[in-house]
């Protein structure tokens, strides 16, 4: 009698099929893990990161910075205002989490305080529409 070594082919693929089943799930946690990660970020982003430039830059203006100017006007002078700006009060224009640049409106139209505040968001996760958007409101 001989004696049988190694594993049957059978053996071999019910073995493939549970490392890929493994494989397939953690992937799936992971990305709904670090899918979360990136809201996060996105939402400390909009509520608290970008205040502190913005109100450097209205105690030196006199006022958030227009619509038009945007978020720009925190890395580069706007133009006629060159004398009272003292930046960059950032280092360069900042970007959410998916690689889009974030959302800027002065007067705001969502924030609490209205006129007197500014609205920022992000976009948010692909697809991008209003139930996606990630907000300081």
């Amino acid at each position: 009698m001989r004696s049988k070594k190694g594993f049957t082919l059978l053996e071999m693929l019910i073995v493939i099929g549970m490392i890929a089943l493994i494989i397939g799930l953690s992937v799936g946690v992971l990305s709904n893990m670090f899918g979360e990660s990136q809201v996060d970020t996105a939402k400390m982003y909009v509520n608290s990161s970008l205040n502190a430039p913005l109100e450097q830059y209205r105690i030196h203006m006199g006022s958030y910075p227009t619509t038009e100017e945007g978020l720009q006007a925190l890395f580069r002078a706007p133009a006629g205002r060159e004398a009272r700006w003292r930046g960059p009060y950032i280092r360069e224009i900042p970007v959410d989490p998916w690689g889009n640049e974030y959302q800027y409106r002065f007067p705001g139209q969502s924030n609490p305080l209205g006129a007197r505040g500014f609205d920022i968001w992000s976009k948010g996760p692909p697809p991008h529409d209003e139930s996606t958007r990630i907000g300081n409101w």
